[in-house]
């Protein structure tokens, strides 16, 4: 017990990990409420390509030595926008126009980075972030964008959740439901904007979607979801944190923070899906 206490508390008497596990319980907060939203609009392959979109912004800011930050909230409110007006256009294929501006914006980011000197490492750190030198002003920063999503997301809850369950409603009361659309597009882009410097833009998708997943598993109302989502979010921050820095400091094995993170939240995916499908196994041989 004394071994398990101190594998999940001695990471975080140093500064830097205290800030970055900081930075992992506002992205929690951030992500798994607006995962849930993107769970219930079924948004996820919309979430991933905004991700890659707003990846062109950022590398400009990085390739001219100015604010990652505001390149990549530059980035998002046009990707937010572009995606929002074609989307809405009949005469494109959703899905096909998103693959399309994915790749073709991940490209041009690229190509950005790529002339730099140190293009391994500044693609490496871009595409998966540097956690753990995460600083003071940085988190205040992502604090700030985190509080104006989720109160953007607060004042609007009634009319973005009519507008996920029921899209004919919402325009028979009168809403505009393509303002709407646009608001999340801009809330998940803002997500992307407040993670980019510590997971990177590869894997910011994960902090969205799989909290949520796991949250709508175990769950069924969407408050109940949300709350989960965090929590699962928190957790699995914690534990990718501390098995990081027991693998890289105790057995000399380097396992990136972010990445390890990632694959935390996968693993307690499966475990929670495995475990629901043998639940349900269980309750079909009763029957």
């Amino acid at each position: 017990m004394l071994a398990q206490i101190r594998f999940l508390t001695e990471p975080f008497s140093a500064p830097y990990m205290q800030r970055a596990l900081l930075a992992m319980l506002l992205l929690s907060l951030l992500a798994g409420v607006v995962g849930v939203v993107v769970q219930l609009r079924r948004l996820t392959f919309m979430a991933d390509a905004l991700t890659h979109t707003i990846f062109p912004g950022v590398a400009v800011a990085f390739a001219t030595d100015r604010s990652i930050f505001a390149g990549a909230l530059v980035a998002a409110i046009a990707s937010a926008a572009l995606l929002t007006l074609v989307t809405r256009s009949r005469r494109i294929d959703d899905d096909a126009f998103l693959a399309l501006l994915l790749a073709t914006f991940f490209s041009i980011g690229v190509a950005v980075v790529s002339r730099s000197a140190s293009y391994t490492a500044d693609l490496n750190a871009l595409l998966f972030g540097r956690l753990l030198t995460i600083t003071e002003r940085q988190l205040v920063e992502t604090a700030a964008v985190a509080a104006a999503a989720l109160l953007v997301l607060f004042v609007l809850r009634k009319e973005l959740f009519l507008r996920a369950f029921d899209e004919t409603a919402a325009t028979a009361f009168g809403y505009p439901v393509w303002l709407l659309d646009l608001v999340l597009n801009i809330i998940v882009a803002l997500v992307v904007v407040a993670a980019v410097r510590a997971v990177g833009t590869a894997l910011v998708v994960a902090l969205l979607v799989t909290p949520a997943a796991i949250a709508k598993l175990l769950c069924n109302r969407v408050s109940t979801m949300m709350v989960a989502a965090v929590a699962i979010g928190a957790v699995g921050g914690w534990l990718g944190l501390a098995v990081s820095y027991d693998a890289s400091i105790h057995h000399d094995v380097r396992l990136a923070s972010a990445p390890t993170i990632v694959v935390v939240l996968t693993a307690m995916f499966a475990v929670v899906a495995g475990g629901r499908a043998v639940q349900r196994a269980t309750r079909g041989a009763d029957r």
